[in-house]
């Protein structure tokens, strides 16, 4: 049987879901915040992520966003395919739904019309958009608002299957090195593997919406995750880039079958608030 869906509600539950995004950290992140201000070791590290929770907490009370980026808004969404939606387009209505949260909630506009020309369009529209067609009579909707200090660090690499995990270790590992400071660590940091070129970043991108306090169910990858977990923490870059123990709170890895001849890995970090929130309709 199809459910009917109407495009006035997506919309309604985006503007929300862009407000609550940029205003309240996810639970997730904030236990591991609190966890990483429990064991940091250094005290300049510890410092900091105080000051991150006390950033947190203004903003909660008095209503401002937790960070000044609040980001080009990215949503993945989810389709039943027994879902109809009525009332409009589903792309219109996702991109309307970012363009009252962004003007109702007061949040910054980033996003601007052309690469070149650089003319802001004024309401952070257009919304970059992943769609899936899934079973079922639901809509899921994953926002994730992505500020550029973080973005403009990610990477994609292609390498070749001779390169093996060794490769991608050495991947991941060279592109939190080079990010250092300017991803605002601490971090989260989503891996795409596989797919070619354009997918593992698709991947990489969606591993970051998922909570950081949730392992891979997939054994080699969760021992992956655990292991350059421990190895970017061991690079001492710390909490603002300033040193400490703590320079990731998660590695989140995403897999797909890839071709025999191909090896893609992207990259895509995210600073420490990590923005995301979920919805199902």
């Amino acid at each position: 049987m199809i459910r009917t869906v109407s495009a006035e509600e997506i919309t309604t539950n985006i503007r929300e879901m862009c407000i609550e995004a940029n205003y309240y950290l996810s639970g997730d992140m904030k236990d591991a915040l609190n966890q990483a201000a429990e064991q940091e070791q250094a005290l300049l590290g510890r410092k900091i992520l105080n000051q991150l929770q006390e950033n947190l907490k203004i903003a909660g009370e008095e209503m401002i966003p937790i960070c000044q980026d609040t980001g080009m808004a990215v949503v993945f969404v989810e389709l039943g395919q027994d879902v109809h939606v009525e009332g409009g387009l589903l792309e219109d209505a996702v991109n309307e739904g970012v363009r009252q949260g962004y003007l109702e909630g007061f949040l910054r506009k980033s996003v601007v019309g052309d690469p070149i020309i650089r003319e802001n369009t004024g309401d952070n529209t257009p919304a970059v958009i992943h769609y899936q067609i899934t079973a079922g009579d639901k809509v899921k909707l994953t926002l994730a608002p992505k500020g550029f200090g973080s973005e403009n660090m990610s990477r994609v690499f292609m390498l070749k299957p001779a390169d093996g995990i060794e490769g991608v270790k050495d991947a991941v590992l060279t592109a939190v090195k080079d990010a250092g400071p300017n991803a605002c660590p601490p971090m989260v940091v989503g891996v795409g593997i596989g797919g070619t070129f354009e997918k593992c970043a698709v991947l990489a991108k969606k591993a970051l919406t998922r909570p950081v306090n949730e392992c891979s169910e997939v054994p080699w990858v969760k021992e992956l995750e655990t292991e350059l977990l421990e190895k970017i923490n061991c690079l001492g870059i710390g909490p603002g880039g300033l040193g400490g123990t703590t320079t990731a709170f998660a590695v989140n890895i995403n897999t797909w079958p890839t071709h025999i001849a191909g090896l893609p890995v992207a990259v895509n970090i995210c600073c420490h608030v990590n923005r995301h929130v979920v919805r199902e309709l």
